[in-house]
């Protein structure tokens, strides 16, 4: 079986690396898809259509543009990958969490129990909660067993 894994979430680290390695050792027939990753590429993405003299419409073009692609990738995915790393607030991750549910599309969380309070709605909503990269390979590796 064949299945599209959308990586949303934290770009601080390479936790999306750690599950495309261990996705490959196993033989797993998975295809990646991420938002930008790229910090300074992601805010620059509504540049295109014309400067802004005020931060937040600049914000708001590009968060326009990033959607298209994010709104698109987690439409054809299988299954969503939602990371909350340590260092920043990924708001975005739970938006993408919450976009899922309401499409009621399969997603996994992959954070520390630090937060495992602030974040109770969103894996309550979850259909797994994982707090290694390990444990998401573990989860692929089954969903996809013959």
């Amino acid at each position: 079986m064949s299945f599209t894994v959308y990586l949303s979430g934290e770009i601080h680290t390479d936790w999306r690396d750690e599950i495309k390695r261990g996705a490959e050792a196993a033989g797993l027939d998975v295809v990646f898809t991420s938002a930008v990753t790229d910090h300074d590429a992601s805010d620059a993405a509504g540049d295109c259509l014309g400067a802004e003299s005020n931060a937040f419409w600049r914000d708001h073009k590009s968060s326009k543009v990033n959607a298209i692609r994010t709104k698109t990738l987690i439409q054809q995915a299988d299954l969503v990958v939602v990371r909350f790393g340590d260092k920043y607030k990924q708001w975005n991750a739970a938006f993408d969490a919450g976009y899922c549910a309401a499409l009621d599309k399969p997603y996994v969380t992959l954070h520390g129990e630090d937060i495992v309070h602030p974040l109770k709605e969103v894996d309550a909503a979850a259909m797994a909660w994982a707090t290694t990269t390990e444990q998401v390979v573990e989860i692929l590796k089954y969903v996809l067993r013959d």
